[in-house]
């Protein structure tokens, strides 16, 4: 369970640094708060951020809960997650046509810990 307590935390400091980024990137367009819209490059931060935290609400949880059952595999995927979204920030935030990888590598290792999640529970009873 060490492993994926350390996976949970680089997963939070990824967040921390996508937030960093994004304002940074509201600093450099000169968008004030509350606006979102109106530079590009900052509504690609933006967007990086808030779909992070999106995924995030599906893959901690269901990590934790395969975890129980399965901690390496739990571990190894999030880490996978971690990957797809560093594939998925900077490929959206160059061009948001092109995230579809970085996308489908998380979602789909978020997806295996909850399936697996859901048959050690099962199976478990």
């Amino acid at each position: 369970m060490h492993y994926v307590a350390l996976v949970t935390l680089l997963l939070v400091a990824q967040y921390v640094v996508f937030m960093g980024l994004c304002g940074k990137a509201r600093a450099t367009s000169g968008i004030k708060a509350p606006a979102v819209t109106g530079d590009e490059n900052f509504e690609r931060a933006y967007r990086v951020q808030m779909n992070t935290v999106e995924q995030l609400m599906i893959a901690l949880p269901a990590m934790w809960v395969c975890a129980m059952y399965y901690p390496t595999l739990a571990g190894t995927l999030g880490l996978a997650f971690l990957v797809g979204r560093v594939l998925y920030r900077n490929a959206y935030v160059k061009d948001p046509e092109t995230r579809g990888p970085g996308m489908i590598i998380g979602f789909l290792a978020a997806i295996i810990m909850i399936l697996a999640g859901l048959w050690g529970a099962l199976t478990a009873l």
